[in-house]
């Protein structure tokens, strides 16, 4: 194997090796804004049980 295989073989490694990493890249930022989707529906929901529980709490104390 000559210098220039052995160098090409190398260059060869770099583009596979950025490709993944690229690829790498996406994969991550569609999982935070899965997340981000998943945090903000998850705020909503704590905020309608709370003004649920809320709600109820104030109904309870006038029925008293």
């Amino acid at each position: 194997m000559g210098v220039t295989d052995r160098v090409w073989s190398a260059l060869t490694a770099m583009v596979k090796l950025e490709d993944k990493v690229v690829r790498q890249s996406e994969a991550m930022k569609a999982q935070q804004a899965k997340i981000e989707q998943l945090t903000e529906r998850v705020i909503r929901i704590e905020t309608q049980l709370e003004m649920l529980t809320g709600a109820a709490l104030v109904r309870r104390i006038k029925r008293d």
